[in-house]
């Protein structure tokens, strides 16, 4: 959905005449080689990042990518790209081919008698989970990392039939978490508001799922005035969740439902629970038309908005990470994809808002635009990223190739995200260790 929104937060302060604390500027230190979106570069569109940490050494932990209709990329901390997996393609003519989505990386998994850590994946183009193993042996060598364990008869996540799976209505946002000796995946449904809860399952050294729960986020919503609202989108879609991210250690879900806002769902084991939105978007509650003929469709009313929506995300909400710290401290990121700036919230209490910064162009790359996935990291990753590592897709990687669309990831040191602000963010190293959450 696209909408017709201030794209810059000065535009916005100029619209509304209120003060709104300005993003503080942060650099990143290394990027990505940029992939592009036409025939030549493969259809490869960057999306979502994660990070698996390498237990023996640190400094050689691995970006892992998505690029939708390209698979997945692997990146040393370098930003050299060490590993290439494709897509999976069409089963048939008829058929859609794999689109990887969103990725996660899931600690210790048991697998055929073994712990392993696996790359889970949402493919978006068939509507199943992908899983792969990562081999820390091959990552010490040098060597292609990642190995597909997936069981070939998964079936669907979201679909009754391969019929409905062509209709795209499939696997979207994904996020992992582990349960005592449970491993579960959360998947959102493209275009629905409706989110799924997956049990992973050890078949015979390969993994596999079974679905043990269904959440329906709300597509309809009440204004204080007592009217009723709906989200601008295309006929027949609803507003969907795509980022998301699972505090392990509180059992907490955040979601982010693109043009509605930011909802903490709390997870009883392999349940989800009660569900709060816990911030709006700015455009909540704003009316709207539907232009078929106009560049972009959807049109905000912004004349008209009753000031029902929240002032730190601009639609869409996207990325969601949790950077961990000690005794519940920590935060809660997430992309304001509308104004290029990522909102901080407090990852305890009420989750209150901390503040919002922006990744801008640096001596070493070049800013984020437009970023959907991101993902953040606590522990010292060597002498690159001592004091964690924040990785976040972006949208609009220049300088251009002439008309190619290009996007890529920036690696930016979570020191430098911290100290960026007036009341420098706790940074941690010590207390939060991924591997050992249960």
């Amino acid at each position: 959905m696209n909408a017709s929104v201030p794209t810059t937060l000065a535009a916005l302060l100029m619209a509304t005449g209120s003060f709104v604390q300005p993003p503080v500027p942060v650099t990143a230190s290394v990027e990505t080689p940029p992939v592009y979106d036409d025939e030549a570069g493969g259809n490869a569109d960057a999306d979502d990042p994660a990070v698996w940490i390498d237990p023996d050494d640190p400094e050689r932990s691995i970006v892992i990518g998505t690029l939708k209709k390209a698979g997945l990329d692997v990146y040393g901390l370098d930003g050299e790209r060490i590993q290439h997996i494709p897509a999976p393609e069409a089963p048939d003519e008829e058929a859609a081919p794999g689109r990887f989505n969103n990725v996660d990386v899931l600690y210790g998994f048991e697998l055929d008698g073994e712990k392993t850590d696996l790359a889970i994946v949402s493919d978006r183009g068939r509507d199943r989970i992908r899983a792969f193993a990562i081999d820390p042996d091959a990552v010490a060598e040098g060597r292609p990392p990642l190995r597909d364990v997936t069981a070939p008869d998964v079936r669907p996540v979201f679909a009754a039939d391969e019929a409905e799976v062509d209709d795209q209505r499939t696997s979207y946002g994904l996020t992992t978490y582990r349960h005592d000796d449970d491993a579960f995946v959360v998947v959102s449904q493209r275009e629905e508001t409706r989110l799924r809860l997956l049990e992973l399952k050890d078949e015979g050294g390969l993994v596999g799922y079974e679905t043990e729960d269904t959440l329906e986020l709300p597509d309809t919503f009440t204004l204080p005035d007592g009217t009723e609202w709906t989200p601008c989108a295309d006929p027949g879609e609803r507003p969907q969740v795509e980022g998301m991210a699972v505090d392990e250690e509180e059992h907490v879900l955040y979601a982010g439902q693109e043009t509605v806002g930011l909802w903490r769902i709390e997870l009883d084991k392999d349940e989800f629970a009660d569900a709060e939105l816990i911030d709006r978007v700015r455009e909540y509650g704003t009316p709207w038309t539907y232009d078929e003929t106009a560049d972009e469709e959807c049109v905000l009313d912004t004349e008209n908005d009753p000031g029902a929506g929240g002032e730190n995300i601009s639609a869409d909400a996207e990325g969601v990470t949790l950077y961990h710290a000690g005794d519940g401290a920590g935060y809660v990121l997430v992309s304001s994809q509308g104004d290029d700036t990522f909102a901080v919230y407090e990852r305890g209490g009420d989750n209150d808002y901390v503040g919002s910064f922006a990744i801008v162009d640096g001596p070493a790359t070049d800013g984020t635009q437009h970023s959907d996935g991101a993902t953040v990291v606590n522990v010292s990753l060597g002498d690159s990223f001592p004091q964690g590592l924040l990785v976040t897709h972006d949208g609009e990687e220049t300088p251009a190739d002439g008309d190619r669309e290009s996007t890529n990831f920036k690696l930016t040191r979570w020191d430098a995200v911290a100290n960026a602000f007036p009341e420098p963010l706790t940074i941690d190293t010590e207390s939060f260790d991924p591997r050992g959450v249960n």
